[in-house]
């Protein structure tokens, strides 16, 4: 299977993060289109036929299937265990150079088969892997951060409003969160997670979840807050897919997190005016979920320093 697999971008490209002024910019965008975004959206749901939902969803299965064959070989042979790792000698010395200053680094993936793009009819396939560096952080400290779901809703705050674990076998956890994300509409999502972790060896250690339940919420917050039914909701987030690798050294831990999600597809019409805008989410979440994880261990860190002192 792993012939079949292959990137489309073979250098990775470095990201510059949009500026107040362009993100005021695009707000703007989307607030004088966005009565003609509901009507577009509209006219694409009469004219989509009943099966498109379903076929967007069976592509994404086919494409993490596919993804989830590329890690589970490179986790097998322990290499590349960071995306960084495969770029030439210098990039990747330059690489990790920035990580421990403070960088996040990340790009956008795609997952081909036989060299050939995944057509996924009816939605968007969005794909990101970003890596961080926490120094000074013991891998132990870092999974202790991120398997403390109870807390996600204060270390990941304000994407993530709630957070809980709803049951637990060892390294095995079904979790909640709800996710608010504000980007000239507010979307709030009730979601649930399996997640597994992995040891690899007392340095390493990696884990995979998958979003098994997403439901977007009407009027959240309110006496009449209530879940949208499947098929009925604005297609914001279908499926979300996370392989996260973690490795201790270099005095401190390198966090990596992949994410592979399904959202609906732009209204051709509007692809012009508002698809960069609307691809650019997924990448922001996972640079501000990167960079909320370093923040929250470091936290953890200097807490526990602070009563240990006392």
């Amino acid at each position: 299977m792993m012939s079949k697999l292959q990137s489309s971008d073979k250098r990775p490209r470095q990201l510059s993060f949009s500026s107040g002024t362009r993100l005021r910019a695009g707000a703007a965008i989307l607030l004088l289109c966005a009565g003609f975004a509901r009507c577009g959206a509209a006219k694409a749901d009469a004219a989509e036929p009943p099966h498109l939902r379903s076929e967007a969803l069976a592509a994404f299965d086919h494409y993490v299937e596919l993804t989830e064959a590329r890690n589970e070989e490179e986790l097998r042979k322990g290499a590349p265990f960071f995306w960084i790792d495969d770029l030439p000698g210098a990039e990747r010395t330059a690489a990790y150079a920035e990580l421990r200053r403070g960088s996040v680094k990340i790009e956008r993936r795609e997952t081909r088969e036989n060299g050939r793009a995944i057509p996924c009819k009816g939605g968007l396939i969005h794909h990101w892997i970003g890596v961080i560096f926490v120094p000074g952080a013991t891998l132990r400290e870092t999974l202790a951060l991120l398997e403390d779901y109870d807390h996600h809703a204060s270390y990941y705050a304000p994407d993530v409003e709630r957070s809980r674990i709803e049951s637990r076998d060892a390294e095995h956890f079904r979790v909640f969160l709800r996710f608010r994300r504000h980007k000239v509409i507010t979307v709030v999502l009730n979601t649930q997670h399996d997640v597994r972790y992995f040891h690899d060896s007392p340095a390493r250690a990696h884990s995979r979840s998958s979003a098994v339940r997403i439901a977007e919420v009407e009027n959240a917050g309110k006496s009449d807050e209530r879940e949208k039914p499947p098929g009925e909701d604005g297609g914001f987030l279908w499926k979300m897919e996370t392989w996260w690798r973690m490795e201790e050294r270099d005095g401190g831990t390198y966090v990596q997190s992949e994410s592979v999600s399904l959202t609906r597809d732009i209204p051709p019409v509007l692809a012009w005016l508002i698809g960069s805008f609307v691809t650019s989410i997924p990448r922001e979440s996972l640079t501000f979920t990167l960079e909320a994880t370093r923040r929250g261990v470091e936290t953890r860190r200097n807490a526990a320093a602070n009563v240990a002192r006392h």
